[in-house]
């Protein structure tokens, strides 16, 4: 015991410590209820505008300071804070929000009535309220984003539906001849091309091309390609001045268009007389095997459309006997890589050349089965299509059906 302390005094001044002990125990409870309590607040809604009027308004009415605001923002509440540029200064007290990499993303202003400094209890609870309403900020601007992209998504989804329909969904019944295409995207839609347009006299027009880049604004301009192509083949005009018509028109689509100008390969088919004519704007080789097993490539006859204003093209006509095969492709076909080597365009024509079967669908299957064993699994880096066309020697015409396009 002290000296000069009687027991009766040390006493009561043990009880007053501990009534002060008490005291503080029960501020730090209310303390904890209080940030309990707002933060429920401000964790109760997903939408950036709410979570701050709510802590505005929590500042305000709760705490009793004067007037709230946030940085970047037209919201207030109370009396709206004068900012200051230095904290503290003028009654003004600011407290950053940031997200969970450190990233300012707004201020907490608080302006405490009469211009009073703010007790150490306001500053702490001020404080733990910035920390929560910033969790509350950056859950809420994540789940927006999430919305967005979730809309995008559905954009996308349907846009993908659109395009697939777009492709061939039957392939025209030829007698003697076996055709099939195969289309696959590399982002949920791509600026590859491929359509099948039956004639009234009889013959058949076929084109494969590619839009310079991949996803959705290419598949864009594929699109309106197709609706360009499609209007200016049914006139019956020759391939090399529908190439030539529709370099003109891609131009002239604007500045846009011309940097994603298109690579493609048109064919007439003459199934009467066994023949087909063939232009190349720009696009990769056309492959066809004759009977007898010899190789032709049919190569660009002049730049992608819409590259060049003014181009012309000239065709190619070629006797196309029974056992003879074709193979329009993209560049997705060729450039698939393993590690550092690629696929290529001789491995391409290797497999088509010594495929066994003269049906277009399975020569395809064999073409994709090879590509993604080569890729050993690895993911599809470019928009892949194909084409074939083959005219069936006697023996399989009867056993031999059109193939059908598939995406």
């Amino acid at each position: 015991m002290a000296t000069g302390m009687t027991p009766a005094t040390a006493q009561t001044s043990e009880a007053g410590q501990t009534a002060t002990q008490t005291m503080d125990l029960q501020q730090q409870v209310a303390r904890l209820q209080a940030l309990l309590e707002v933060s429920r607040q401000v964790h109760s809604t997903v939408h950036e505008s709410e979570v701050l009027e709510c802590v505005l308004r929590i500042v305000v009415r709760e705490l009793e300071m004067a007037g709230a605001a946030f940085s970047g923002t037209e919201l207030t509440y109370g009396d709206a804070p004068q900012k200051s540029e230095e904290s503290g200064l003028h009654g003004i007290y600011t407290y950053p929000l940031n997200d969970r990499e450190g990233k300012r993303m707004t201020d907490l202003i608080v302006s405490p009535p009469d211009g009073r400094e703010i007790t150490l209890y306001e500053v702490d609870f001020l404080e733990g309220l910035a920390l929560q309403a910033a969790v509350a900020l950056e859950n809420a601007r994540n789940h927006e984003r999430n919305l967005q992209w979730a809309r995008v998504q559905q954009d996308l989804d349907a846009a993908r539906q659109i395009q697939r329909s777009l492709l061939p969904q039957q392939m025209p019944s030829v007698p003697g001849f076996s055709v099939a295409v195969r289309s696959q995207t590399c982002y949920e839609v791509g600026g590859d091309y491929v359509d099948i347009i039956t004639m009234p006299e009889g013959g058949i027009i076929m084109a494969v091309a590619d839009v310079a880049g991949k996803g959705l604004a290419s598949a864009i301009m594929a699109t309106s390609f197709r609706a360009a192509f499609r209007a200016m083949a049914i006139t019956g005009i020759s391939l090399d001045l529908l190439a030539t018509r529709m370099n003109q028109h891609h131009w002239l689509e604007g500045e846009e268009a011309r940097r994603r100008y298109v690579t493609a390969i048109f064919l007439r088919l003459d199934p009467k007389r066994g023949e087909v004519e063939i232009v190349n704007a720009g696009h990769n080789p056309g492959f066809v095997i004759t009977p007898d097993g010899k190789q032709h490539q049919i190569e660009a006859a002049g730049t992608p459309l819409g590259l060049l204003p003014g181009m012309t093209y000239n065709s190619e006509r070629l006797s196309f006997a029974k056992g003879s095969r074709l193979l329009f492709y993209t560049d997705g076909l060729t450039e698939v890589f393993l590690e550092e080597e690629e696929f290529g365009q001789d491995r391409l024509l290797a497999e088509f050349s010594n495929t066994p079967t003269g049906n277009a669908d399975g020569i395809l299957d064999a073409l994709w089965v090879a590509i993604h064993g080569f890729a050993g699994g690895g993911p599809q880096e470019d928009d892949m299509t194909a084409l074939v066309l083959c005219h069936l020697p006697t023996s399989e015409r009867a056993e031999s059906q059109n193939g059908k396009a598939s995406a």
